[in-house]
């Protein structure tokens, strides 16, 4: 996609155009990353998943925090971009430029995923010690947060302690965001679980805007962000089934790739799954049709 704006960042599913000195224009693409590495193959719609997902989470969590939405209707964005109207609707969101929090803040709920792996060599995740006897999908006494490092494309975000994360932001700041990033997980939690879903982990973004003011930026409570188990077949001991993009992680871990770039063509079959789990997870949660999202 081309549009006639500087384009600032391109992250593994953004694009990020810049849209005057204080707002961005976010562009979700269908790219799919795993493990820190952009695969070739596209997921029809995800995009429009992740954006339509963001927006209504936007909505349900602003009493907890606000965003940086500006408008996700394209109608109501610059006149440059409204001959790029068709291509931006329902993949777009204009935002505030906000001063990004240097940390990737991850809240877990069950154990899962690399914070299983982290456990299983240590008792602990970042640091955090758990009680012992704890299976992959256990639910945690309660929430932790997880923090990892804020890695380039390409690089691998890497586990980091409460403590490093003072060292870097100061302890105000530390302390902030991790009772924000709990509290958001907490209130998406019990939104989900409404809707027969459970939010096993999540990671979020966070920034200040221009009067410094902590806000939720990038993405919320997506498929791509965070792990979503239907929770009337949870069952611990073992790996759950999923409305996330662990469906593609287990095909890549089956079809024995090294992690390393260029992933693997993902078959028809796989991507055709993977979009159907997207687009369940939006309309489970939501309560909307997907279809209508992609209307306006």
């Amino acid at each position: 996609m081309t549009l006639p704006l500087p384009l600032v960042a391109q992250g593994k599913v953004r694009d990020v155009y810049a849209v005057g000195e204080d707002r961005l224009l976010l562009v979700a693409s269908d790219r799919l990353s795993a493990y820190d590495v952009v695969l070739p193959t596209a997921v029809p719609d995800k995009g429009a998943v992740l954006t339509g997902l963001s927006v209504w989470w936007f909505e349900q969590l602003a009493d907890v925090l606000p965003s940086h939405l500006v408008t996700a209707r394209v109608e109501q964005m610059p006149a440059e971009l409204q001959p790029h109207a068709d291509e931006l609707r329902g993949r777009s969101m204009l935002c505030h430029r906000l001063d990004m929090v240097a940390v990737e803040c991850v809240a877990r709920g069950y154990l899962t995923g690399s914070g299983l792996t982290d456990y299983a060599a240590t008792g602990a995740v970042c640091g955090v010690p758990l009680p012992a006897g704890l299976v992959d999908g256990s639910q945690l006494p309660e929430p932790v947060f997880t923090p990892t490092s804020k890695a380039a494309v390409g690089d691998h975000d890497l586990p980091i302690t409460y403590e490093q994360v003072v060292e870097q932001v100061g302890p105000e700041l530390a302390a902030e965001i991790r009772a924000v990033t709990l509290a958001v997980y907490r209130h998406g939690a019990a939104i989900a679980e409404k809707a027969g879903i459970l939010l096993a982990d999540t990671k979020i973004e966070l920034g200040h805007d221009a009067s410094g003011t902590l806000v939720l930026g990038d993405e919320v409570l997506t498929p791509d962000s965070s792990r979503f188990w239907p929770a009337a077949s949870w069952s611990p001991g073992g790996p759950q089934p999923s409305y996330d993009k662990q469906y593609v992680r287990d095909w890549l871990t089956e079809a024995g790739w090294d992690r390393t770039a260029p992933g693997p063509e993902l078959p028809p079959e796989v991507v055709e799954r993977t979009r159907d789990k997207y687009v369940e997870a939006y309309e489970v949660l939501t309560g909307s049709s997907f279809d209508s999202w992609l209307r306006g």
